[in-house]
């Protein structure tokens, strides 16, 4: 038996990322064997954040939306942020939704639900940032970017910011229910 302990933040928002990150780093000292954390960082800001805590202890990948979330042709995240994110050894992933993807195109022109809707409302239960952060790691590892099966940390937030974290064991979208959430680091309680 562990007993281990949960960072709550009052709210969801970019309010706590300082603090989110600083749980997350408390929490790579004492585990050791965490080697990667994936961050959900549109602007590239919060993966940044997160190297000035961390630095080249794990490696780092920052998730983004995919290409045309902001609009036709538009990434979120700048050319220049790229570049500095790589040049600290960050790589950024622009890939489709898990949980929405194609199947919110369909539902967008049709009406209904898919079966991911489902799925992410679940994650919601907990927190947006815990949906994205399950979310995230399926992408990951749809790109071959993790392993599946290798404990990992898997950062998210709602907008700007983040504020929750959690150790999984990504699988990929095919094995989506045999995802295992192994730990919440921090999430929001409201």
């Amino acid at each position: 038996m562990a007993r281990k302990f949960i960072t709550y933040f009052d709210k969801e928002g970019n309010d706590y990322t300082d603090e989110l990150i600083m749980a997350v780093k408390d929490k790579l000292e004492v585990s050791g064997n965490i080697k990667r954390i994936l961050i959900a960082s549109s602007s590239g800001e919060s993966a940044l954040k997160l190297y000035g805590a961390v630095g080249d202890c794990v490696e780092i990948i920052n998730v983004t939306h995919h290409m045309g979330f902001a609009g036709p042709n538009e990434s979120d995240i700048s050319d220049d942020m790229i570049e500095k994110l790589e040049d600290v050894g960050i790589k950024t992933y622009f890939g489709s939704h898990a949980f929405s993807g194609a199947a919110r195109g369909v539902t967008n022109k049709y009406g209904g639900y898919s079966p991911l809707d489902v799925v992410a409302d679940t994650f919601r239960m907990f927190s947006h940032g815990i949906k994205v952060g399950a979310e995230i790691s399926i992408m990951a590892a749809d790109a071959g970017l993790i392993p599946v099966g290798e404990e990992i940390i898997a950062i998210g937030g709602r907008g700007h910011g983040v504020d929750s974290a959690i150790i999984l064991t990504p699988v990929n979208a095919k094995d989506l229910f045999n995802l295992k959430i192994k730990e919440i680091i921090a999430m929001p309680r409201d």
